[in-house]
């Protein structure tokens, strides 16, 4: 096992520059290096005859040189070498750009084994470049005759070093690891041993043996995941005493006062919540609903259901915007019967902050809204009882535990308009009790989805100020730029101004960026809530709660940019009033994704149904923005192609959690060991 943590510098072919690579590709010792699993496979066993080539395969054939090299063309910069080649089926030409010295290698009747593209050339089918091998009486045992795996790397590290250290690192620890596993568990899910699957997820003989190898690992890497985030929640009900908030007078009335009743799924969330802040052990809850499902109103019960019972409540939200959005909602409902409600944001002024903390201290103030400022250490609040986070994917699992711990174990609800496929949702956050509000309210009008080609730009522009013209208001988002925030900023500002010089010269055009100071988005944002900016040009800043129901259009210029998610978030800025409102997406649809993704949110307002749909579409790239932070990054295991093995692995932690919860039992002190290796410091989070 010691083998295993010795330190990668020590190992034969790592120099100093070598080392400063590897670290970049977080590599640090040899288990390092044995988990630096392949991101993808050449298979180079297939081979074909000539006669059964097409341009565009990669393929490997066995050929025999029938002509000597030919030069047609050379020049300084510019070299081609090329040979006539067969095999008993046809020829083919083999070409060598810029490697001179092939001629002194390859001769006339030498067998070679090739591996490359086939295009069709000039003269008939043709591999430029290939990989080549020459063969001693039929050499089978070629490195051209196998699965060839290929790495993620850096640059300065090539595919040829790589391989060669893992073939020693592998030489080296043969049979060095533990397999953490016990025998029932193996037979019971047909996985092969630690060692097969580490030797052959590298260099697999066959397709068959690098599935068996793959469906192992992902196996226990989902499986640590999913024992370490139930260990927590079991750690939490089983050792951890909580508030037990049983006092509900005035609660109904405040219910009933509402100037709406809730709906079905909103009164079944809300149960499931009230029994769990009456419990004596902390809540642990995620309340997925869709946007405009009406998640806010039941995070104000249940901050009121605190305050009568005598504690303090927080809610955190990941935008100032957002943040003063549910500070107003929560003192026009609660501060007129009797609940101190504070804001406690970056911007605001220090004199007002210092007064703030003081009462938050000593419990004048009952309910804090904020943003990241909740969490200096600075804030201490006299009897935190009830912790909510809002939009829970923009924070992490170490910014939820942080304000947690401002409290004598508080009740944790954490809130997200994301909907999420629930198998997906219980290893995403497994430490938390799951709830749905999967009901609009009644009276919600479905927001009319359009896609528009970028030609028929200004179809979408004249229906903007048809509405314009009765008095509401527009969102035009700007295209996505990921690589930087500055550069997102500039294609705004540039769009806002064409807008506000053509289409819209007679509105009121505002720009909201997230460049700009949160003092300067606040006024944006103030302004676009009372009218004062009839049309907002933004980046993805809107994309999270902001709520605006005069707005009843929604333009996402290069909609093929976003991701089904994403797009689905943005429309919900829209349709928040009793007006009928509309999404156009503006797009090139070149295209099939595109195409797809535009028909798609044209067809459904169902976030939960997009959601789907996304990992169909897309991928799981759109995804993993979602995943907490904190957790150890899966290094093989895709929690969207794998569904399959992570249900098997749910049932299979169900079953372990149900005969040993503390993997004390002789069968499981290596699994324990792995775990705890594996993830104490997250969960001492």
């Amino acid at each position: 096992m010691e083998i295993l943590k010795k330190d990668i510098q020590y190992i034969k072919g790592v120099g100093p520059k070598r080392l400063s690579l590897l670290k970049k590709l977080k590599i640090y010792n040899v288990e390092d290096m044995i988990y630096h699993f392949p991101r993808d496979y050449d298979d180079r066993s297939i081979s074909k005859k000539i006669i059964e080539l097409k341009p565009g395969d990669k393929t490997t054939i066995y050929v025999v040189i029938t002509g000597k090299c030919q030069t047609p063309f050379s020049r300084k910069g510019l070299n081609i070498n090329k040979y006539l080649a067969k095999d008993d089926t046809g020829f083919i030409t083999i070409t060598f750009f810029n490697q001179p010295y092939i001629k002194n290698i390859l001769k006339l009747n030498d067998e070679l084994m090739i591996n490359g593209k086939v295009k069709m050339g000039l003269q008939g089918l043709e591999i430029i470049n290939p990989i080549y091998e020459i063969l001693k009486e039929k050499d089978c045992s070629s490195s051209l005759n196998s699965i060839v795996p290929i790495y993620p790397s850096t640059e300065g590290i090539n595919q040829s070093y790589l391989i060669g250290i893992k073939k020693n690192v592998l030489s080296m620890t043969q049979n060095a690891t533990l397999d953490y596993l016990p025998e029932s568990i193996l037979e019971k899910n047909k996985l092969c041993s630690l060692d097969f699957a580490l030797k052959n997820i590298h260099f697999p003989s066959t397709v068959k043996e690098l599935k068996i190898a793959k469906y192992r690992l992902v196996f226990d890497e989902l499986l640590l995941l999913q024992l370490a985030l139930i260990r927590i929640k079991k750690r939490v009900i089983n050792e951890k005493k909580s508030p037990s908030l049983n006092i509900n007078e005035g609660l109904s009335s405040f219910i009933n006062s509402l100037p709406f009743e809730l709906t079905k799924a909103q009164k079944i969330v809300l149960k499931e919540i009230m029994e769990d802040l009456e419990e004596g052990t902390p809540m642990n809850r995620l309340v997925q609903g869709d946007v405009g499902s009406g998640k806010t109103i039941v995070a104000i019960i249940a901050l009121y259901k605190a305050f009568i019972n005598g504690f303090q409540g927080a809610l955190m939200a990941p935008t100032e915007i957002l943040a003063e959005q549910h500070y107003v909602a929560i003192r026009q409902l609660l501060e007129p019967i009797g609940v101190r409600v504070g804001l406690l944001i970056g911007s605001i002024k220090k004199s007002n902050k210092q007064q703030l903390l003081q009462e938050i201290k000593v419990g004048k103030i009952d309910i804090v809204v904020g943003t990241h400022a909740l969490i200096q250490e600075t804030v201490c609040f006299r009897q935190l009882a009830l912790v909510i986070t809002d939009e829970q994917h923009r924070f992490g699992v170490r910014q939820r535990a942080i304000l947690a711990d401002k409290g004598d174990n508080p009740h944790i609800l954490v809130m997200t308009a994301t909907p999420i496929p629930r198998t997906l949702a219980l290893i995403l956050y497994g430490d938390l009790d799951i709830s749905i509000i999967d009901e609009l309210p009644p009276g919600r009008k479905k927001i009319k989805t359009y896609g528009l080609t970028t030609e028929e730009k200004e179809r979408a522009y004249h229906f903007a100020k048809k509405e314009l013209s009765l008095g509401r208001q527009v969102y035009v988002v700007c295209p996505l730029v990921e690589e930087s925030e500055a550069i997102e900023a500039k294609a705004a500002t540039e769009i806002k101004e064409e807008l506000a010089a053509t289409y819209f010269c007679e509105y009121k055009v505002g720009l909201l960026h997230g460049k700009m100071s949160a003092k300067e988005k606040e006024t944006v944002m103030k302004q676009f809530l009372s009218n004062e900016i009839n049309i907002l040009v933004s980046t993805t800043v809107i994309e999270v709660g902001v709520n605006v129901p005069n707005a009843t259009i929604m333009i996402i210029e290069n909609a093929e940019r976003f991701g089904l998610a994403q797009l689905h978030q943005l429309r919900g800025r829209v349709g928040r009033g009793r007006f009928q409102s509309y999404c156009i997406l503006i797009h090139n649809n070149k295209s099939k994704i595109a195409k797809e993704r535009i028909k798609i949110m044209e067809e459904t307002n169902d976030g939960f149904i997009i959601s789907e749909k996304d990992l169909e579409v897309r991928g799981p790239g759109e995804f993993f923005g979602i995943r907490q932070h904190g957790l150890p990054d899966l290094k093989i295991a895709n929690l969207f192609k794998h569904m399959k093995v992570l249900k098997r692995v749910q049932k299979q932690v169900e079953e372990l959690l149900d005969e040993d919860p503390a993997l004390c039992l002789e069968q499981y002190p290596a699994l324990k060991g792995k775990l705890d290796e594996k993830f104490n410091s997250f969960e001492g989070t």
